[in-house]
């Protein structure tokens, strides 16, 4: 195993591919000529040229358009978005066309294409730059949405989704791309909807993913001082999303907090609270407690963001509740 930072890991999964496969292609806001927004295409321009690498107008609507088009006539494109705030101008071409066009079409075009960016709050960017949009994606059905937390997984994860047959969202986060982590030097990938465990425990279930289950492993340390011994899960694919992995893990521990960095209404953590409280809800010894950010714009304030932000001590806070302490 070696060291890499994400970014790196990002840019090995693309390049990697890409030498496999001449149809597939990246295109975004300066992801050529500046090595991308975050250097996470650091080199591609050099290695595989101005047709594969491509940078584009500030015009969302209009590349992903084109990218749209272009998969649905055999190619496989990478798109990336100097955050998925900007997806918004494009929106209705992810939702209205790439997540629907098979179906339209009668299983007569695939819309193999990755969709790909930093997600969430980043700091002191504002309220219109630092918003998570998982659970909007995750609403249409024909999309896969991906948020990996780690190098390790990232790489693996991007590589399946650029093999994909169907349109799949990839979240990143800009305050990971410096992250570190253990990358094997071979060929490797792991398969959309599965999640991993990355923490075995007894007490209580923790399901997160994306950069804020970095607060849960904060929180399970302290929790850990008193005793108290907590299960972290991972989902890493958004939808499909691992409902096994979840109901076990509840089934073990019978009591579930869920930590994401979104608004609470209509979001991921809605979703697998039906779902266990359907499911597994004679396993419950407590309700489920979830934890996400104030349902409010992000604020600009030093202050504000980090009340509005979930942390480690909302976790801790949760999980005594569930456990009745």
């Amino acid at each position: 195993m070696r060291t890499i930072q994400f970014r790196e890991a990002i840019c090995e999964a693309m390049s990697e591919e890409m030498r496999h496969d001449e149809s597939i292609y990246l295109m975004g806001e300066e992801v050529a000529e500046y090595n991308g927004a975050y250097k996470a295409s650091k080199g591609m321009l050099a290695e595989f040229g101005e047709k594969r690498v491509i940078d584009t107008p500030i015009a969302e609507l209009g590349f992903t358009g084109i990218a749209v088009g272009s998969a649905m006539n055999g190619n496989r494109p990478i798109v990336e978005y100097m955050t998925f705030n900007f997806c918004l101008v494009g929106i209705d071409q992810i939702i209205n066309n790439a997540a629907k066009m098979r179906q339209m079409t009668g299983g007569q075009f695939n819309v193999p294409i990755v969709f790909r960016g930093p997600t969430a709050s980043a700091g002191q960017l504002g309220a219109t730059h630092s918003q998570a949009l998982e659970n909007w994606f995750a609403n249409t059905p024909g999309l896969k949405v991906v948020v990996p937390s780690t190098p390790y997984d990232a790489k693996g994860l991007l590589k399946s989704a650029i093999r994909d047959n169907d349109p799949v969202i990839f979240m990143e986060s800009e305050q990971m791309y410096g992250d570190k982590g253990e990358v094997p030097d071979g060929e490797y990938t792991i398969p959309l909807g599965v999640a991993d465990i990355k923490r075995e425990g007894k007490d209580v279930t923790i399901v997160s993913f994306g950069k804020i289950i970095k607060e849960a492993f904060i929180a399970a340390d302290e929790l850990a001082k008193e005793g108290i011994s907590c299960e972290i899960i991972d989902l890493r694919t958004v939808r499909p999303m691992d409902k096994d992995a979840i109901l076990t893990s509840v089934k073990k521990t019978n009591r579930l907090v869920i930590l994401e960095e979104a608004w609470p209404f209509a979001s991921v953590s809605s979703e697998i609270t039906y779902i266990v409280q359907e499911q597994a809800f004679d396993f419950l010894d407590a309700p489920i407690q979830r934890i996400t950010t104030a349902d409010t714009p992000a604020p600009y304030s030093p202050v504000l963001l980090k009340d509005w932000l979930p942390n480690a001590g909302d976790v801790v806070k949760a999980v005594k509740k569930v456990l009745y302490k």
